[in-house]
C-alpha cells in the first residue's frame, strides 16, 4: 500500500508515518484503557449483543447496517455474551452539546450525530404489578398520553417475563424465537409486531385500573428499562399491536379540529388537547406533560428524566485482528488490568487461522499468564479495531513519541486538524468516536482542545461496478469485477453477469468500492497501464471532491487521451526551434495593422 501511494505521487511526510497495528502503537491504547477502567470508564457486562453468525464476532449497533453486518453483509443474530462497554453516555451532553461549535462540519453529519445521541425528556413511572415483588418501570416522552395507556409490553428478556414463562408454555416458546429476532432498529421498526400476553397485570397509577403485561419482539432489554407503556390511541405501533390481539384502545387526545379523534385505521400521533382524561382534561400538550409528570411525582411513582438513544460502546471483538484487551482474571475471579509492565499484550504470529475461532480463543496456553506471584487468565477478546483509528490522528503530532501515548506539547501545537476529510457513513461511527476519544485525552490531560477538528470535508463515495453470488449457507460472495463477464443491453445497462465458473452473479448496479464487496481498483495496476498523471487527473477532474466518482475505466482512458494531446502539442511546439524575435519596428507595424483590421467593422 505505501508503495502504491508513493507511485501515485502524493505528498505526505513519511517520516510521521504511524502503522496502528504494530505494539509501539497500541501499547499505548492499551494503558489508556487500563486508565479509564480505573476512572470508572470502563465495564463489563453480560448483554445481548449483534452477533454475526459469518464472522463470529459481536458488532456495535452503528456497525448493523439494514439487520446485516456491515463488513460481510450476513443478517445480525441477537447472542448474550459478556462484553467490555466505554462509557460514552458518559459524554453524552458534551458530545452532543458541543455540535453547536463545529461551524465548518456539514449539517447533516451534525443532524445524524444529534440523532444517534437521542436526547430526549420524559418521565420514569412506576407501577405495582399483581403477584410481582418488583416495581414495573417505563420511560415516556410523552406523559401527556397517559391517560391512555390500555397496557404494559416488556422484553423477552425482563426478568418478569421469564418469571412468567415458568408456568406458561406459548410464552416460553416465544421468548426462544426472540433470542433469534434481529436486534438492529431499522429491522425492528419494519418487522412483524408479536406478543404473549404474561398473565401478569399492572396498576395504573391514577385511574386504578389493572392492565395487561404482554411480552412483545419490539421492546429490548438493553434499551431503557425494558419495559414501555403502550398508548394505542396515539402511536401508530401500539395501536398496530392493540389491533392485532384485540387490546382496548382508549383516545386521549382531541384531533386539530376539536373532535374526537377517528381511530378506526390508525392512531391520533399529534400533539393536541387532552380530554377524557379526568383532572387533566382541557390542556394543552405543554401543560398536560407538566401536570401529569407533577401528580406522578407527588404520588411518589414518577420521576423527570433526560435520556438519551446513545448507547455506551461495546469495543469486545471475537476476532484474532485488533489488540487484546488488557485485562487478566484472577484464579478467585477478581478482574483487574494487566499491569503496566507487561504491557503491550500482544498476538502470537505462529498461529493457525480455520477462519471461524479466533486463534488466541483456541489456545489456552496463551490466555496464561502470571499477575503478583498469582496465576491468571488473559482476556481473550480484542478490540473494536474503531478504538485504533479513534486516535491515530493525534499520534501523528509525535509518531517518535515513546514516553506516552501523546507529547502535550507537540499534541498542543499541532491540534485541532486544520481540516479532516472522511465519508458521511462514518458520522455515527468513526466520527463519533473520534470526537468521543479526544474528549478522553483532554480530560487525560495530553490536549487541551475539546474538539479533534476545526473543519470536515465528507468527501464523495468512489463507486464501481458490484457483483455476487448466493453461497450454500446463503452468505453473499463477492466477485471482483474484473471476473465478471457481462451482458449489456441496447442501452450499455448490464442485463446479466456470470463468474469464471459460470455461476450467474446478481448486479448491484454502483456501489461504494470497499474490501468487503471486492470491487476495489488496484492503483499499482492503474498507474503501470496509464501513468500515475492519468489516475491523478481523473481522480481531480472526473468529480468534485465532495460528489460521487462513479469509477469507469473509460474516463481513465479519456484522461488518458487527453494528456498524450497535450504532451504532443508541447512536443511539437518545442520541435519547432526557437521563436522569432521581435523587433520593435516590426511588433509596432503589427500592432498598427491589427488595429485598422479591428476598427473597419465597426465603422460598419
Amino acid at each position: 500500500m505505501k508503495n502504491q501511494l508513493k507511485k501515485l505521487g502524493f505528498g505526505y511526510d513519511w517520516s510521521r508515518e504511524v502503522a496502528t497495528c504494530t505494539p509501539e502503537y497500541y501499547r499505548w491504547e492499551q494503558k489508556f484503557f487500563t486508565e479509564l477502567y480505573k476512572k470508572g470508564l470502563v465495564y463489563k457486562k453480560t448483554s445481548a449483543v449483534n452477533w454475526c453468525p459469518n464472522d463470529q464476532t459481536v458488532l456495535a449497533n452503528e456497525q448493523v447496517i439494514d439487520g446485516c453486518c456491515w463488513r460481510c453483509d450476513t443478517k445480525v443474530e441477537r447472542k448474550e455474551i459478556p462484553q467490555w462497554f466505554i462509557k460514552i453516555t458518559a459524554y453524552a451532553d458534551e458530545l452532543l452539546n458541543d455540535l453547536d461549535n463545529l461551524d465548518h462540519w456539514p449539517d447533516t453529519v451534525k443532524t445524524m450525530q444529534r440523532n444517534w445521541i437521542g436526547r430526549s425528556e420524559g418521565v420514569e413511572i412506576s407501577f405495582d404489578v399483581n403477584d410481582y415483588a418488583d416495581m414495573l418501570t417505563v420511560y415516556t416522552t410523552r406523559p401527556d398520553t397517559f391517560m391512555g395507556c390500555t397496557y404494559l409490553a416488556v422484553a423477552a428478556g425482563h426478568p418478569l417475563a421469564q418469571q412468567a414463562a415458568a408456568n406458561n408454555s406459548a410464552l416460553a416458546t416465544f421468548i426462544d424465537e426472540c433470542r433469534n429476532t434481529k436486534v438492529a432498529e431499522a429491522e425492528m421498526a419494519t418487522m412483524e409486531k408479536k406478543g404473549v400476553d404474561t398473565g401478569y397485570k399492572a396498576i395504573h397509577p391514577l385511574t386504578g385500573e389493572a392492565i395487561p403485561v404482554w411480552a412483545a419482539n419490539f421492546v429490548l432489554m438493553e434499551y431503557g428499562t425494558g419495559a414501555v407503556m403502550a398508548v394505542p390511541g396515539h402511536d401508530q405501533r401500539d395501536y398496530e399491536f392493540a389491533s392485532k390481539y384485540g387490546l382496548n384502545i382508549k383516545p386521549v387526545i382531541l384531533a386539530a379540529d376539536g373532535s374526537e379523534p377517528d381511530l378506526s385505521e390508525q392512531a391520533l400521533t399529534e400533539k393536541g388537547v387532552l380530554f377524557n382524561s379526568g383532572e387533566f382534561d382541557g390542556l394543552d400538550h405543554e401543560a398536560g406533560f407538566n401536570a401529569i409528570a407533577d401528580k406522578l411525582a407527588s404520588l411518589g411513582v414518577g420521576e423527570r428524566k433526560v435520556n438519551y438513544r446513545l448507547r455506551d460502546w461495546g469495543v469486545s471483538r471475537q476476532r484474532y485482528w485488533g489488540a487484546p484487551i488488557p485485562m487478566v482474571t484472577l484464579e478467585d475471579g477478581t478482574v483487574m488490568p494487566t499491569p503496566e509492565d507487561q504491557l503491550p499484550v500482544i498476538l502470537p504470529e505462529d498461529v493457525v487461522m480455520d477462519g471461524i475461532t479466533s486463534p488466541i480463543k483456541a489456545d489456552p496456553e496463551w490466555a496464561k499468564t502470571t499477575v503478583n506471584g498469582q496465576p491468571a487468565l488473559r482476556e481473550t477478546d480484542t478490540f473494536d479495531t474503531f478504538m485504533e483509528s479513534s486516535w491515530y490522528y493525534a499520534r501523528y503530532t509525535c509518531p517518535q513519541y515513546d514516553q506516552g501515548m501523546l507529547d502535550p506539547e507537540a499534541a498542543n501545537y499541532w491540534l485541532p486538524v486544520d481540516i479532516y476529510i472522511g465519508g458521511i457513513e462514518h458520522a455515527i461511527m468513526h466520527l463519533l468516536y473520534f470526537r468521543f476519544f479526544h474528549k478522553l485525552m483532554r480530560d487525560a490531560g495530553m490536549v487541551n482542545s475539546d474538539e479533534p477538528a476545526k473543519q470536515l470535508l465528507c468527501q464523495g463515495m468512489v463507486l464501481a461496478d458490484a457483483f455476487y453470488y448466493v453461497g450454500e449457507n446463503g452468505e453473499r460472495n463477492w466477485v471482483s469485477p474484473k471476473e465478471a463477464t457481462t451482458e449489456r443491453d441496447e442501452k450499455g445497462r448490464i442485463v446479466k453477469a456470470f463468474d469464471p465458473q459460470g455461476r450467474e452473479l446478481v448486479y448491484t448496479g454502483m456501489s461504494k468500492m470497499s474490501k468487503s464487496k471486492n470491487n476495489g481498483i488496484d492503483p499499482q495496476e492503474m498507474v503501470e497501464r496509464y501513468g500515475a498523471d492519468t489516475v491523478r487527473l481523473f481522480m481531480m477532474f472526473a468529480s468534485p471532491a465532495d460528489m460521487t466518482l462513479e469509477w469507469q475505466e473509460s474516463g481513465v482512458e479519456g484522461a488518458n487521451r487527453f494528456l498524450k494531446r497535450v504532451w504532443k502539442l508541447v512536443y511539437e511546439h518545442t520541435t519547432l526551434g526557437e521563436a522569432l524575435r521581435w523587433t520593435l519596428p516590426a511588433s509596432a507595424k503589427i500592432k498598427k495593422r491589427c488595429a485598422a483590421t479591428c476598427t473597419k467593422p465597426s465603422r460598419k
